[in-house]
């Protein structure tokens, strides 16, 4: 039985863009600080170090994180409560089911101990004898590890502040965090840098930054939402039939403290991050294998410099949109108690649901074409100036202009994978499974063919751009899928960019690459030094990409834009 239509989609959809704004200026204002830092500290770190650092390192963290974290969340934001305020608690944070999902958001800190130790000893043995031989590795691996726990700490507070959508807390907790971490990195580096034997403590500089995070973002979030209880409450609500009736001992017990159906979401959830943390983190896995260390720290740097646009801009996006179609297609979930089914969305939620998904799409679509006309353009200028001379020689600048071609596909990816966790069954989730190995599969059979051709590093990149292709068109696919048996028109073709819009970008591309001050500039920057990027030259060049720029994003505000922002506001007053 569908519910009634609510006014309350309309404020969602406001709190929501509220909020993504909100992380975009946030995200926008700590990373450029960390960048600038960041500047002096790839200056600081040798390329095999900073390779060593964030690649394996990184993998071993993103790991113990991913695997430990990434299902419970997702299925706590499906299931909290939804008579929640932007920056309110629930109505009544002592009834039994916020006690169940309180409980339940214990469970990463749980289940990161056998994984932080089982992950640590498999990769501290099996790790090259160029990585290990560095100074102080163990100590630095330990110390990720640490590192690793003390975030998973912070989840039971990041999973209530995302569950009442108070996005702000965790930006402002990770934000200051990512600050501390490159702040500290940089001065234990400076201090390495003025001792007899420079170098020793690099990759401790990077462990203990990476501790200092854990700790900021777990302080930070205690400051702002009060200490945490990790001792987990027993309810007073009776087992659910689906406890009483299972074969094992596991789920009846479980009962006295969570909502099972809820916990066997989340252990499916669980099972599946297996899978795709292999395919997200499938680069590094590689790279770490196959690559020098010193091709891996080039390339570690190019992928720190091309995700800067995700993590600005993307990531915010995405993660606003798992709370938003979480809570207007299925406002009722917690009363369903996530059996095999989900609850029924209504027929305004599903219409408000595809127009955004749309419009999100849409939206992308069209920064992708710019990003890729105007950035593939003005990378050669800007290498000279981002990467330190001695990563110049490494696999970054090849890197980073596979990249231009990465970001729409990770973009445009985030948003569809968004929708499909906010929505999936179990069932959904155990089939996608199996077709995430197939991509995992087509992943290492494109990189290993890649390879084969001479592509090198960027190989990595190519062959996730064929795998991330092959998830977007499974995601939407299984988008057309449930509007379709929901009964609610969804055309992917409305998505599409205006054929003015198109005309304006493919006109400026021709402006400022077909041109003999865009090849003057380029070569001034790669004959001269750092000064050449103000030169007369360089300035007039950028200023022409400024105002072609401007050009095709009035042109897309006037064809595409306003009908867009008008369209999803249609659908929600």
């Amino acid at each position: 039985m569908q519910q009634a239509p609510s006014h309350e989609d309309g404020g969602l959809l406001k709190r929501s863009l509220s909020s993504v704004f909100s992380l975009m200026g946030l995200q926008l204002g700590s990373r450029i600080l960390t960048f600038v830092l960041n500047q002096a500290l790839f200056r600081l770190a040798s390329p095999q170090a900073y390779g060593t650092a964030a690649i394996q390192f990184e993998l071993i963290l993103s790991t113990i994180l991913f695997l430990s974290r990434e299902g419970v969340r997702n299925a706590l934001l499906r299931a909290w409560p939804r008579d929640t305020s932007i920056h309110g608690q629930a109505s009544n944070p002592s009834n039994g089911h916020t006690s169940a999902l309180t409980n339940l958001s214990i469970l990463p800190i749980v289940l990161g101990l056998p994984v932080s130790l089982a992950t640590t000893v498999v990769y501290g043995t099996l790790a090259s004898i160029d990585a290990s031989r560095q100074p102080y590795f163990h100590v630095a691996l330990s110390t990720y590890a640490l590192a690793a726990l003390s975030e998973l700490c912070s989840e039971p507070m990041h999973n209530q502040a995302m569950g009442e959508v108070r996005t702000g807390v965790r930006v402002r907790a990770e934000g200051l965090g990512i600050t501390c971490k490159t702040l500290v990195t940089y001065l234990v580096l400076l201090y390495d840098s003025t001792r007899p034997d420079p170098g020793d403590f690099a990759l401790v500089a990077f462990a203990l930054g990476q501790l200092a995070y854990s700790a900021i973002v777990f302080l930070s979030y205690v400051y702002q939402m009060g200490y945490p209880t990790f001792w987990p409450t027993r309810l007073v609500t009776r087992p659910s039939s689906e406890a009483t009736t299972s074969i094992s001992k596991f789920y009846l017990i479980a009962s006295q403290y969570v909502d099972v159906s809820i916990l066997h979401l989340s252990l499916t959830m669980t099972g599946q991050s297996l899978v795709k943390h292999i395919l997200t983190e499938g680069d590094k896995i590689i790279l770490s294998w196959w690559s020098p260390l010193q091709n891996q720290g080039g390339y570690a740097i190019a992928v720190n410099y091309g995700s800067l646009v995700a993590r600005i801009v993307f990531q915010p996006v995405e993660e606003i949109c798992r709370v938003y179609f979480s809570r207007i297609l299925y406002p009722s979930v917690a009363e369903a108690k996530f059996k095999s089914t989900v609850a029924q969305p209504t027929k305004r939620s599903l219409v408000q649901a595809s127009e955004m998904l749309l419009s999100l799409v849409s939206i992308q679509l069209s920064c992708s074409i710019l990003v890729i006309g105007f950035a593939s353009v003005y990378l050669p200028i800007f290498l000279h100036l981002l990467l330190p001379s001695r990563y110049l020689s490494t696999s970054a600048p090849k890197v980073l202009a596979a990249w231009v071609w990465y970001i729409p596909v990770l973009a445009i990816n985030g948003v569809l994978e968004a929708f499909f966790s906010s929505i999936a069954t179990p069932q959904d989730l155990r089939r996608q499974s199996r077709w995430l190995v197939g991509f995992s599969i087509v992943f290492i059979l494109s990189a290993i063919g890649f390879y084969a051709s001479d592509f090198g590093d960027v190989s990595l990149v190519y062959a996730n751009i064929i795998n991330l292709s092959a998830r977007i068109i499974y995601a939407a696919q299984y988008a057309s899928t449930f509007f379709k048996k929901n009964k609610t028109t969804h055309s992917w073709k409305t998505s599409m960019p205006a054929w003015h819009f198109l005309l304006a970008a493919a006109s400026s591309y021709l402006a400022i690459s077909m041109t003999n001050i865009h090849d003057q500039a380029v070569l001034l920057v790669q004959t001269g030094d750092r000064g050449a990027v103000f030169s007369t030259t360089v300035i007039s060049h950028l200023a022409q990409g400024v105002g072609m720029g401007l050009c095709c994003v009035v042109t897309w505000w006037i064809t595409s834009g306003q009908y867009l922002m008008k369209r999803v506001q249609m659908k929600t007053d």
